[in-house]
């Protein structure tokens, strides 16, 4: 199982300011417990350094990470607030037909309400849904539909 943690870097930040990445971690750790043979694509891990690149590079990395996010079996996104490029990211899987699932409170927000299976409104309700093996399931039913 392929899995790709998309969530906010920059969100609506006016300037090259990050918000925290420790979810990345806490999902990480989530998943490798209950999947330990999942390959987990983070893309922080990849480009721990993006918000200083130039306009090219950025570009170059966006539309990468859209793409990886369409091939990877299931995404999760962590959305405390609304993400331009987690929304690219969630349509790219969407849009393959892979398995999408939000952790946000924005559960009327279009993007997180039509393009998830699943919305949990913090990390502890998709730890349960984790542990309980519903991980699997849900990238089963949506690989069905490829």
């Amino acid at each position: 199982m392929r899995v790709f943690i998309a969530g906010i870097m920059q969100g609506s930040l006016p300037g090259n300011d990050i918000h925290s990445q420790d979810y990345r971690e806490r999902i990480k750790e989530i998943v490798r417990r209950h999947y330990p043979d999942a390959q987990i694509l983070s893309p922080w891990d990849l480009f721990p350094d993006s918000v200083s690149y130039g306009a090219e590079r950025a570009k170059e990395t966006l539309l990468a990470m859209m793409e990886e996010a369409g091939r990877c079996d299931i995404v999760i996104a962590y959305l405390p607030e609304a993400s331009m490029g987690t929304a690219l990211e969630i349509w790219k899987a969407y849009e393959a037909g892979r398995a999408v699932l939000c952790i946000s409170p924005l559960k009327y927000n279009w993007v997180v309400q039509c393009l998830s299976e699943r919305v949990f409104a913090s990390i502890e309700e998709f730890e349960r849904f984790a542990a309980a093996g519903r991980l699997r399931e849900v990238v089963d039913s949506s690989s069905s539909h490829i």
